[in-house]
């Protein structure tokens, strides 16, 4: 679960204390991981695209934080608000690149990560996941994974998203009894 990030750690690390930044971006970096993992999946069977975009909103917020001021909401929905962007540039990138194939000799040794049937399941759930959670509408798929995949609490989503923490609940509730329902027993299928 992650924990609310202490206003005077925001405040210190805007007014550029090296010890407060590094403490912030590492409160603030797992969630973070977790988001991008969660929007952007996994590419070839790994998360290497989804940890790198975590990376650059991690750059984008330290670069942006000398401009920060407390305008009455909570940190993380100035980080998320980054989060989104990054993400959204992320999966443009990943739409123009699908056009574009490489070929790159095969590799002279064996590789040690996971073979091609397990990447191949592992990238089917994945994508099955995410094709369920494109059926929901923007603001109930930023919602789960803003509750369920970073673990923010509904406070922190509320404000983010511009609702009540109670609306955040119940947005949530829709949304995973919508998914239930969508998913039905695809996500028990053995690939063939």
């Amino acid at each position: 679960m992650t924990t609310t990030i202490e206003p005077q750690l925001v405040h210190r690390a805007a007014q550029g204390d090296r010890a407060a930044t590094a403490t912030l971006l590492a409160d603030i970096r797992p969630g973070l991981v977790r988001y991008c993992r969660a929007r952007l999946g996994r590419v070839g069977g790994a998360y290497t695209t989804a940890d790198d975009v975590a990376q650059e909103i991690c750059l984008a917020v330290l670069r942006a934080l000398p401009r920060y001021r407390e305008q009455g909401v909570p940190f993380s929905a100035f980080v998320y608000a980054i989060a989104g962007h990054k993400v959204a540039d992320a999966q443009r990138a990943a739409v123009r690149a699908a056009s574009v194939t490489t070929t790159e000799p095969p590799p002279e040794t064996a590789d040690s990560e996971p073979g091609p049937e397990q990447r191949a399941v592992a990238t089917d759930l994945a994508r099955r996941l995410s094709d369920l959670l494109d059926q929901l509408p923007e603001t109930q798929r930023e919602i789960v994974v803003l509750r369920v995949a970073v673990g923010l609490p509904a406070e922190e989503v509320g404000a983010i998203v511009g609702m009540s923490a109670a609306a955040v609940r119940v947005a949530q509730s829709r949304a995973l009894a919508r998914l239930r329902t969508l998913a039905g027993d695809t996500l028990g299928e053995v690939a063939a």
